[in-house]
């Protein structure tokens, strides 16, 4: 039976599986098993809950401030994968932050392009691929491979662009397909994507909420629940259906984004170099290792997307904000707060926010 979550039929089919796990609580302990080696974090999954009335109420601002932002990037970011994949166009987003850019991308490649795009949502995993069964199920329905555009939200520091790249090119090799490994993002930090609408630093209003605004899905999980021939796993939250911002959240944006079009047309491209913005990535990655005495890079994680999930889901050490003034962080310093976590200001920051997990393997 397709599994949508909590969006409707036409705005994405997951191809995950849906499964039991339990959840472990304790974030320290979590942490301590994935720096120790002893568990991948793709095997855990921390318990989630909804948002709180301020919590939410930090979301809703997030999204008015950067809604119009969003809505034209989302134009960009539907011209860009139309122009290359044309009528043969399949959307595949990363699950689960690129599900709802996903959703709205398909939305205004109907609207704009007349391209009726299926849209798949499936699993890559750091340091294990992506999700093959996925891949062989879409191609099985009868999608061309030179359609396919892989979609995600963000890029943080490159890790994912380069796992899409390494899979896509051993899943070609094995297939003899030509799918296109290029990652599609909204906000490409790392100048890692193949294509990106934007190379800025801003709240994507998705990042800083969990299921609910995901279809009331989780991350991906691969442990030993998920046989040779299943999708990758998740847990479906139907408990929180009350909260679930999910569809609201995709039609917000498109009748943002159409919005715009009407009133200005197609936006102009972001042209700022790919190589200009990888070379920023890599300089403050190595400013904060050296000045934090870090010496795994998975514990530095720039942009506010990538710190939001910091705070929302691991052990963080600290937070660094290039204003702590600023309301593009707002949701950031609430969060560290409610945490007791640490805020440093770094005004030379090239990014608005990094966040640095703790380290546990000297606890």
């Amino acid at each position: 039976m397709p599994f949508h979550g909590s969006y409707r039929p036409d705005d994405v089919e997951f191809l995950l599986k849906p499964i039991e796990i339990d959840l472990i609580a304790d974030l320290a302990h979590k942490e301590a098993l994935i720096q120790s080696g002893q568990r991948h974090y793709s095997e855990m999954l921390s318990p989630e809950r909804p948002p709180s009335p301020a919590y939410l109420a930090l979301f809703h601002r997030a999204h008015a401030a950067n809604r119009e932002r969003l809505g034209r990037d989302c134009l960009r970011l539907a011209r860009l994968v139309a122009e290359r994949h044309g009528n043969a166009l399949t959307l595949v987003s990363l699950a689960r932050a690129g599900t709802p850019i996903g959703a709205i991308v398909r939305h205004l490649a109907a609207r704009l392009y007349g391209i009726d795009a299926a849209h798949y949502s499936i699993s890559i995993i750091r340091d294990r691929g992506i999700d093959t069964v996925a891949l062989r199920e879409i191609l099985a329905r009868g999608h061309a491979p030179q359609g396919i555009a892989f979609l995600d939200g963000w890029t943080g520091k490159g890790v994912i662009s380069r796992e899409l790249d390494a899979a896509i090119a051993a899943f070609n090799a094995a297939h003899g397909t030509r799918i296109d490994p290029g990652l599609n993002v909204i906000s490409d930090l790392a100048g890692s994507a193949a294509r990106a609408a934007s190379r800025e630093d801003y709240l994507i209003a998705s990042s800083i909420l969990n299921a609910t605004i995901s279809g009331l899905v989780s991350r991906s999980i691969l442990n030993d629940a998920i046989g040779p021939g299943d999708f990758h796993g998740c847990v479906y939250f139907d408990q929180f259906a009350a909260h679930d911002l999910s569809r609201w959240f995709v039609d917000d944006v498109v009748a943002a984004a159409m919005a715009l079009y009407e009133r200005e047309g197609e936006p102009a491209p972001d042209l700022r170099a790919r190589a200009e913005q990888a070379g920023i990535s890599r300089a403050c990655m190595e400013a904060a290792m050296s000045y934090y005495k870090i010496f795994d890079e998975n514990l530095v994680k720039p942009g506010i997307g990538e710190a939001t999930r910091v705070l929302l889901r691991r052990f963080p050490e600290r937070v660094i904000v290039r204003d702590p003034a600023c309301a593009r962080v707002a949701h950031l310093v609430a969060l560290a707060a409610e945490k007791r976590v640490p805020v440093d200001t770094d005004p030379t920051l090239p990014y608005h926010a990094v966040s640095i997990i703790r380290s546990t393997i000297d606890a």
